[in-house]
């Protein structure tokens, strides 16, 4: 199952728009929330999850999704549960992706270093400081990890995942259904 974190103070696109994505793919999305059942954006919007973060069982995790937003993001990093996914995930190599303010808690952890990565500008330095070269690119992959700028991108980056996790051709499907230019 792919596993989509969401912390009190979330944002809501770059939560959203990859869950509707990966789901148009045909995979298994667990909405998490870190510390509840009903987490609430940064923009007021209250989403019910499917389980509590504190309740998923790693062994059964196949990709971890990060969004962004403020808190949330300071919110994810300072969950035992979150910290603890990602420590598994990576250890196996499985997919992250982290999108806007998300990819600092990936570089903290080190995780990021000699690898090619992107944030929201804020938050660069961290990406920086933890070992990673910065990307133009608004959605950036290398390795098991995908990092994205923002809620702008965050279709772009639901699509990026869509084709790691399912397939380029599932992909370009749901790029061309959804009437998104390609990029």
């Amino acid at each position: 199952m792919i596993v989509v974190l969401f912390a009190e103070g979330f944002e809501e696109v770059e939560a959203l728009a990859p869950v509707d994505i990966l789901r148009r793919a045909g995979l298994s999305v667990v909405m998490a929330g870190v510390g509840g059942k009903e987490i609430t954006g940064s923009h007021g919007i209250t989403v019910k999850m499917d389980q509590e973060a504190e309740e998923i069982d790693p062994e059964e995790v196949e990709a971890l999704v990060l969004p962004g937003g403020l808190p949330g993001t300071l919110n994810l990093e300072r969950s035992q549960a979150v910290q603890g996914l990602l420590e598994h995930c990576a250890a196996r190599g499985k997919t992250i992706g982290a999108i806007c303010a998300a990819p600092s808690v990936l570089a903290h952890k080190g995780l990021l270093e000699n690898r090619e990565a992107t944030a929201f500008p804020k938050f660069q330095k961290d990406l920086g400081e933890g070992g990673a070269t910065l990307s133009e690119r608004y959605v950036c992959e290398d390795g098991s990890f995908i990092t994205a700028r923002g809620m702008g991108v965050a279709t772009e980056f639901g699509l990026k995942l869509a084709e790691r996790l399912a397939s380029p051709e599932k992909a370009a499907e749901i790029q061309a259904s959804i009437q998104m230019e390609a990029f």
